[in-house]
């Protein structure tokens, strides 16, 4: 539990106790909603140039509270069904085949690859963009724009450009399907949106319900693979025991999740009311305020050694206590988990079936992570496939 500056010296509590974490995250004295209950939304102190200003202002059920959360997550629950996303795997497997026919190409002489640009990021973009109905003419424009949304020191001139030109796509891909609707998710979302009912989605809770789920629904499945693959390189003993059939793909997912969470920092969450974090387990004396922001420390709490043992931060997949909160908690838990999971356990077999011989073509401690407290993962992955 710490006192923490975001950018523009705006003030937040950093929870990383896994256990007050869930305790914090299904309180209801806690809110995401900060038109509601955070002061300096609501007193005008936070500006369109603020780095994390997409991720307080977008109005859909990462940000709503209350009985607004579950009519948004009702709406979109169920279009994104767990029947749906099983549906996909051929679709998967097809698309990951082709992409490490690409890896082959590229490193078929001995030649570096940038795995994380040839195949953690195409992946996940393509499994979304197909989802949502994005035209893959798009698939350009949406990287970049999400990229901009998890880069925490952006410039202030670069976050209201990206602002615009993120909307902007989202705006194209909403008219599009208005001509010309499809099986797809998006389609699903405008006939909530144009039903005519009072519980139906607003036109910003539309384009903000797509910001989320095809920002969050890709991002953060790139850090999941790409971290994934980093450990089992750089710990091969852990890779041995899933080809000797000690562990599983499962294991290793999971293991990631918990050891380099994809998501390292999430804003924001807000205090409705003066909480004593001494009632929650957390420590005495130590009150959050109403109206005071709070930042969920999903990385750290997946290495906290009160509950993993003063090896937390070893990446172990014969591990027996695996579990996270790198999806979140409660009624926020991601929508997109078993997506995520899906993808990651057809991508990491296939990859290291048709490479066996994969290393890493730069030592660990050189590679650079995304320059993001928000988002985790490396900002390229060089390997060599033999």
């Amino acid at each position: 539990m710490a006192r923490v500056e975001l950018p523009d010296a705006v003030g937040a509590f950093a929870v990383s106790s896994p256990e007050l974490l869930k305790r914090l995250l299904t309180d209801v004295r806690v809110s995401k909603d900060p038109r509601r209950h955070w002061p300096l939304w609501i007193n005008g102190q936070i500006s369109p140039d603020w780095p994390l200003f997409t991720w307080v202002a977008v109005q859909n059920m990462f940000t709503a509270y209350g009985s607004e959360h579950k009519r948004l997550r009702t709406l979109i629950s169920s279009a994104f069904t767990a029947r749906r996303t099983a549906a996909l795997r051929p679709r998967i497997e097809e698309i990951t085949g082709k992409l490490l026919d690409r890896v082959a190409e590229v490193g078929r002489h001995g030649e570096v690859v940038d795995l994380r640009e040839e195949f953690c990021y195409p992946l996940p973009i393509q499994v979304i963009s197909e989802l949502f109905g994005l035209p893959r003419d798009k698939a350009v424009d949406m990287r970049e724009v999400v990229d901009s949304l998890f880069h925490t020191s952006a410039e202030p001139d670069e976050v209201t450009a990206n602002h615009a030109r993120l909307y902007a796509v989202m705006g194209e891909l909403v008219e599009a399907k208005r001509e010309s609707p499809g099986d797809d998710l998006t389609t699903h979302l405008l006939a909530a949106r144009d039903d005519g009912s009072s519980a139906g989605l607003s036109e910003q809770e539309l384009l903000d319900t797509l910001v989320l789920m095809i920002g969050a629904g890709h991002e953060t499945t790139v850090n999941l693979i790409d971290n994934a693959v980093h450990a089992l390189l750089t710990h091969p003993e852990q890779l041995a025991h899933i080809r000797a059939g000690r562990a599983t793909w499962d294991d290793a997912v999971e293991e990631t999740l918990r050891a380099d969470a994809p998501v390292a920092s999430l804003p924001l969450r807000y205090a409705v009311e003066d909480i004593e974090l001494g009632e929650l387990g957390g420590p005495q004396g130590t009150v959050i305020r109403a109206g005071e922001a709070i930042l969920a420390a999903y990385a750290a709490a997946g290495r906290d050694p009160e509950r993993y043992g003063k090896d937390a931060d070893r990446f172990d997949v014969t591990r027996v206590d695996k579990d996270h909160l790198a999806f979140g908690y409660g009624v926020h838990h991601c929508l997109g988990a078993p997506l995520g999971r899906l993808e990651a356990r057809i991508a990491l077999p296939a990859l290291f079936g048709r490479f066996p011989g994969l290393t890493l073509a730069a030592p660990s401690e050189e590679l650079l992570p995304v320059e993001s407290f928000i988002s985790n993962g490396h900002q390229s992955l060089p390997v060599r496939l033999t």
